[in-house]
């Protein structure tokens, strides 16, 4: 096998070859948890997962880290915003969140968020309140090098000095001299406006719990150092992916290379980023109106149209959401998941035992065509197709009576959408192979009692089944083949 990944920094297609035989380390950044995730936190996400679970596939023990940014300046406003620090107990109020109360509840809305939606859980999820001493050492072994300060007004910050670091700017190809100044701090305590912060020292008016002691005095790492530092933690000095959403590329990536390089470490071999998601070919804004949350897809449409819809694009490219979007994913789902209904029934003749299910409890190898995609820098889109070529060609020996070939499209459709995250043991509505098995048994045994009914002739029998299937939620089609079902979606 080849796979080949576009790598950020180099701005190329390369060929991924791990930097230990069977083993891959991947990191990808997560939340920082000030607020519900939207649909470009998500986007990342599945796009990261099916990276997994395409490694995974391919035979490579992955160990991912999605890291939770759970202090930061964007979480002490939030919370600021709102906080009584001389709230009293009373019958008619309610206590206000403390920082990291907030940051927690908004961490458990993007983990109902990930697992509504199928995305796998990481290895491991560090948060950056738990790795405060690896910061530290990071932040000294930079002083010590010479590519870092401490701020020269005496406020407890430390800068990263960008003008020691000759590559500062190589991953986004940037000339230092055209970069604004680092937002992060005052200016007046840098010797370049452009350096930013490793460490930030407490600021009058925030709490006392979201300080901690430090050799350059009380206070809170910056941003990017959290990310470096627990990258380093749990993956090494150097490690194959570093991934993120495009808009992480400037400053939060460049500023995590330099500084970890800086350091004397390898840091990533590839940097690989995924697309923004736009509203009708414009940037999404609060500000306009034009955003649609991940909760309020969940109420247009069910987890698996969702996830469809956010996984199908190229990583790369942008995903444009248009008020059709939804329809469209669940128009395509539906013509899997219609595929999959008449192959089972169909092939499940004469095997009772199997439940007409036997085909969802292996594995086995996607076809050659999906392969090819998915290696060549995770080619989602035309892994699709396959998918979509496959079910057409199944639909087609079913109609011609080909039970093997049918029996052989049943197999690869599962094992690609197993693949992509869009499990075939899913399209039945049911949580596991059991339950699926059993929705199959009763469905197609009230059906033989219909079509027994419709036999001889007892016509307010048939139709009386078919209304008790219709709300139970069961869809009922007549054809010439017989009756076929589906699940009515929402």
């Amino acid at each position: 096998m080849t796979l080949r990944f576009y790598d950020t920094a180099s701005a190329e297609v390369r060929d991924f070859v791990p930097l230990v035989p069977g083993k891959v380390s991947l990191y990808y950044c997560g939340a920082t948890v000030q607020g519900m995730p939207h649909v470009g936190h998500i986007r990342s996400a599945i796009a990261f997962d099916q990276l997994t679970r395409w490694l995974e596939y391919r035979g490579l023990r992955v160990t991912a880290v999605r890291n939770v940014t759970d202090i930061d300046d964007k979480i002490l406003i939030k919370s600021a915003e709102s906080f009584d620090p001389d709230f009293e107990d009373g019958p008619d109020t309610v206590r206000e969140e403390e920082w990291w109360a907030l940051a927690y509840r908004y961490e458990q809305e993007f983990l109902k968020a990930y697992d509504t939606l199928g995305v796998s859980r990481p290895t491991y999820e560090p948060r950056a309140t738990g790795h405060i001493p690896e910061m530290h050492a990071l932040v000294q072994q930079l002083i010590d090098r010479g590519h870092a300060y401490p701020a020269l007004d005496g406020s407890g910050d430390v800068y990263f000095d960008v003008r020691s670091w000759d590559k500062y700017g190589s991953l986004t190809r940037q000339n230092i001299d055209d970069m604004q100044g680092a937002p992060d701090a005052d200016p007046r305590g840098k010797k370049d406006p452009r350096d930013f912060a490793l460490w930030k020292g407490s600021k009058e008016g925030e709490p006392t719990t979201a300080s901690w002691a430090s050799p350059w005095g009380a206070g809170r790492p910056g941003w990017h150092l959290e990310c470096s530092a627990m990258v380093t933690k749990y993956l090494g000095t150097k490690f194959d992916i570093h991934g993120g959403g495009l808009d992480l590329r400037f400053p939060h990536h460049e500023n995590e290379m330099a500084q970890s390089q800086a350091a004397g470490h390898g840091f990533a071999n590839f940097w690989m980023h995924n697309g923004m998601v736009t509203y009708q070919g414009e940037k999404m804004s609060k500000s306009i109106g034009n955003t649609i949350s991940p909760a309020e897809m969940l109420e247009l449409a069910p987890p698996r149209v969702v996830r469809y819809y956010l996984g199908q694009a190229h990583y790369r490219s942008v995903l444009d959401y248009r008020p059709t979007s939804l329809e469209e994913a669940a128009a395509a789902v539906e013509r899997i998941d219609g595929f999959i209904s008449r192959a089972v029934r169909a092939l499940s003749q004469g095997e009772p035992s199997d439940g007409g299910n036997y085909a969802f409890f292996t594995y086995g190898k996607v076809p050659e065509p999906f392969e090819r995609a998915m290696d060549d820098d995770l080619n989602v889109p035309q892994a699709l197709a396959v998918v979509h070529e496959t079910v057409r060609a199944g639909n087609t020996a079913l109609t011609e009576g080909r039970l093997e070939d049918a029996r052989q499209a049943l197999h690869d459709v599962h094992d690609m959408l197993r693949v992509l995250g869009l499990n075939a043991v899913a399209s039945a509505g049911a949580t596991d192979t059991r339950e699926a098995a059993a929705l199959e048994v009763l469905v197609e045994a009230q059906l033989a009692a219909r079509a027994q009914a419709r036999a001889t002739k007892d016509w307010a029998a048939s139709d009386a089944i078919r209304d008790t299937l219709k709300a139970a939620g069961v869809a009922v089609e007549d054809g010439p083949d017989g009756a076929t079902w589906s699940l009515q979606r929402d």
